[in-house]
C-alpha cells in the first residue's frame, strides 16, 4: 500500500493547525482548503492579497494550483472542486472569475460544490480540490 505524502509548495504559509497544504497517496491527490494569502513572509502573520473578491478569489486558486503542481499534478487531474464563500452576494461574481481562471482549460474543471460559510476576518473564499493521478 502506498505511504501518504505530505505537499507543501515553498512559499506557502504554515497551516493555523497540524494539517497539510495537500496530501498526496497513490493516485490521490487531496489539496486541502485554500485562501487568499499572498507569499509567507518570514516574521508576518499571514493575510489577504486584497479585500476584494477578485484579487482573493485569483490567488485562492493560484494557491490550488500550486499545491497541485507540487504534488505532480494539475487542473486536468481535478475531479471536484468544493468552493466556501462567505456572502451569496458574491455567488455571481465568484462564477465570472472562475470561468474566466479557466477559460483556457477544455471542458469543465471538475464537478463542483459551493457552500456558504464563516471564515476567519478578511477571508472571503476558499477553496480546497481533489485530484485522481493515472
Amino acid at each position: 500500500m502506498s505511504e501518504k505524502t505530505a505537499i507543501t509548495p515553498a512559499g506557502h504559509t504554515t497551516p493555523p493547525a497540524r494539517f497539510s497544504h495537500g496530501v498526496r497517496k497513490g493516485g490521490i491527490l487531496q489539496v486541502a482548503g485554500q485562501v487568499g494569502f499572498g507569499p509567507a513572509v518570514p516574521g508576518q502573520a499571514p493575510a489577504p492579497v486584497g479585500p476584494g473578491l477578485r484579487e482573493q478569489t485569483l490567488q485562492t486558486l493560484a494557491n490550488v494550483q500550486a499545491v497541485l503542481e507540487e504534488g505532480g499534478s494539475s487542473w486536468e487531474d481535478v475531479v471536484m472542486v468544493r468552493v466556501y464563500l462567505t456572502d451569496t452576494a458574491h455567488f455571481p461574481e465568484f462564477n465570472a472569475l472562475f470561468d474566466e481562471f479557466f477559460a483556457g482549460l477544455k471542458g469543465a474543471p471538475a464537478a463542483r460544490t459551493t457552500v456558504y460559510v464563516g471564515l476567519p476576518a478578511g477571508l472571503l473564499v476558499e477553496i480546497d480540490a481533489l485530484a485522481v493521478l493515472d
